[in-house]
C-alpha cells in the first residue's frame, strides 16, 4: 500500500510528497480508516513507527478552513521538544493547507503565548502542565474541541502529569473523539481509558518491546562511570567515520554534565548537552545543531527518549542500562529511523546486569556482550554513589545492650543514684505531706 490509497485530499497528497514519503507504516495504515470515522482509538506501536503521522493525516483530511477562535483539535504530548517536532510536523502536512498551527509548552513566557492566541489557532500541540495553566487564565477555551490525541500518554503518567491531564479531559466537550498512542500499555493507562474512552479500537502493530530489526545492539561491561568514558572516547576515536551523529543517554543530569565536560575536552565545538536544567532555547538550538551536522554528539537524560526526531542518527549510546526496560526501547528507538539501519552500543556494570535481563526478557532476546577492549584505561575515579557503603555505626542505646571491654568501668554506687529532685524538695514535701508553692496571695 502507498499514501495514494489512504484517500488522502489533494492538499495532503501533494505535502506528503513534498516530504518523500512513499510507503504508510503498518500503524498509519491501521488507524487511518477508524480515525476518519470519527471513533476512540488506541495505537500501540514501537517508537519510531510514525504514530505521529498515523493521528495527524486523518484529523487533518477532515479539518476544513474556519475562522472560529478556538482550537478543534488538541494534541498533549510529555516534552516540550515532542510538542515542537509534533507541530513542525503538523506544519508541514499543512504546507497546502490554510491551518493555524500553535505549540505551547514551559520554559517561556506564558503571557507572550497568552497574546499569541488572541489571534486563534485550530490545532493547538502542548505539554500537559502549561496547556493547563492556560487554560486557568482563560487565555484558551476547550469548548470547541473535537479531537483529542494524547501521544506517549504511558511518558506522560510516568513524569507526574495524571492529575493535570484528567483535569483537561474534565474540561473537554463529552461530545468528543478521544485518541492515545503509545509504546506501552500501562495499569494506569487502562485506568483513564475506563474512565474517559468509550469503545476504543485497540491497534497494536507490534507487542511492546519487540526489537527493530534493523538496529544492532551491542553491549560493553564496564566497572564504573568514568572507564565508560574512557570507552565511549576510544570508541568515538576508532570508528569516526561510522560514527558521524552519535546520542549519548547518562543516566542523571550530573552525569550528562561530566560527560559533556570530558568529551568536549577531546571535540571541542561538536558536542551538546540536553536535560531538564537547560533552557527551552538552549535544548532547541542543541537539536538543531544534532540535525544540521553541527554537533557530532549529544549527551541527554531519557527526557529525549522520546521528544526527539532527528534523521539519520547513525549510534545511540547508552552510558547505563535503564532500570525501566521500556526506557531503553525508547533510547535506542532514535537511531534506526525510517527503515534506515542504526547501531545501539550499551555500558553495562555488575549491578547493571539485573536490568540488562530485564530488557532481554521484554525483547525476547540475547544482546552480544563484549568485555572491555585492553587499551582502554580502567579509572580508580569513582562517582559518589559508586563508592562502597561503610558500614554504620552502633548507636544502639536500648537496655538490654550489655557492654564490655577494657575500656567498660561499672559507675560508683553514689553515681547509680537515681535523680529525686534535690534534698531541699524531699524535705518539704516529708515536712508538709505536699510540694510548697508560692500561691497568689487572696484579697480580703
Amino acid at each position: 500500500m502507498t499514501f495514494e490509497d489512504l484517500n488522502l485530499s489533494k492538499p495532503l497528497k501533494n505535502a506528503v510528497q513534498d516530504l518523500g514519503f512513499d510507503t504508510p507504516t503498518p500503524i498509519q495504515v491501521d488507524a487511518f480508516s477508524p480515525i476518519l470515522s470519527g471513533k476512540d482509538l488506541i495505537g500501540i506501536a514501537q517508537t519510531g513507527t510514525g504514530k505521529t503521522l498515523a493521528y495527524l493525516l486523518p484529523l487533518l483530511r477532515n479539518l476544513s478552513y474556519s475562522e472560529q477562535k478556538h482550537p478543534r483539535i488538541l494534541i498533549v504530548v510529555p516534552t516540550r521538544e515532542l510538542a515542537v517536532q509534533v507541530a513542525h510536523e503538523a506544519e508541514q502536512l499543512c504546507a497546502y493547507m490554510n491551518v493555524r498551527i500553535k505549540a505551547v509548552y514551559g520554559g517561556v513566557n506564558i503571557n507572550t503565548q497568552a497574546i499569541e492566541f488572541e489571534e486563534g489557532a485550530d490545532v493547538v500541540v502542548s505539554t500537559p502542565g502549561r496547556l493547563y495553566d492556560l487554560v486557568l487564565n482563560r487565555a484558551i477555551s476547550l469548548k470547541k474541541v473535537q479531537h483529542f490525541v494524547i501521544d506517549e500518554v504511558d511518558e506522560m503518567l510516568e513524569q507526574g502529569f495524571r492529575h493535570q491531564l484528567v483535569s483537561l479531559l474534565e474540561l473537554l466537550p463529552e461530545k468528543r473523539q478521544n485518541l492515545m498512542f503509545s509504546a506501552t500499555m500501562t495499569t494506569e493507562v487502562k485506568e483513564i481509558l475506563d474512565d474517559f474512552f468509550y469503545e476504543p479500537i485497540v491497534i497494536e502493530t507490534a507487542p511492546t518491546g519487540t526489537p527493530v530489526e534493523n538496529i544492532e545492539q551491542l553491549i560493553y561491561e564496564a566497572p564504573n562511570f568514568f572507564t565508560k568514558l574512557n570507552l565511549l572516547k576510544h570508541l568515538l576515536s576508532e570508528h569516526a567515520e561510522d560514527m558521524k551523529k552519535v546520542l549519548v543517554f547518562a543516566a542523571s543530569k550530573k552525569q550528562a554534565d561530566i560527560a559533556h565536560e570530558k568529551l568536549d575536552m577531546v571535540y571541542p565545538e561538536q558536542v551538546g548537552v540536553i536535560h531538564s536544567n537547560k533552557s527551552q532555547n538552549y535544548r532547541l538550538g542543541v537539536v538543531d545543531a544534532l540535525q544540521n551536522g553541527e554537533y557530532r554528539i549529544v549527551v541527554t537524560t531519557d527526557i529525549m527518549a522520546r521528544g526527539i526526531d532527528v534523521s539519520d542518527i547513525t549510534h545511540v549510546i547508552n552510558l547505563n542500562i535503564p532500570d525501566v526496560a521500556e526506557n531503553y526501547m525508547h533510547r535506542i528507538g532514535r537511531t534506526g529511523r525510517a527503515n534506515n539501519s542504526g547501531k545501539a552500543i550499551s555500558f553495562c556494570t555488575k549491578d547493571e546486569k539485573e536490568y540488562l535481563k530485564v530488557v532481554e526478557d521484554l525483547m525476547g532476546m540475547k544482546v552480544p556482550l563484549n568485555k572491555l577492549p585492553s587499551n582502554v584505561e580502567i579509572s580508580e575515579d569513582l562517582l559518589y554513589e559508586e563508592q562502597p557503603k561503610s558500614a554504620s555505626k552502633n548507636l544502639s542505646t536500648g537496655s538490654d545492650h550489655t557492654p564490655s571491654g577494657d575500656a567498660f568501668h561499672a559507675k560508683k554506687e553514689k553515681n547509680s543514684k537515681v535523680n529525686q529532685g534535690g534534698s531541699y524538695r524531699r524535705k518539704i514535701k516529708a515536712k508538709y505531706k505536699k510540694p510548697k508553692t508560692r500561691g497568689q496571695k487572696r484579697k480580703k
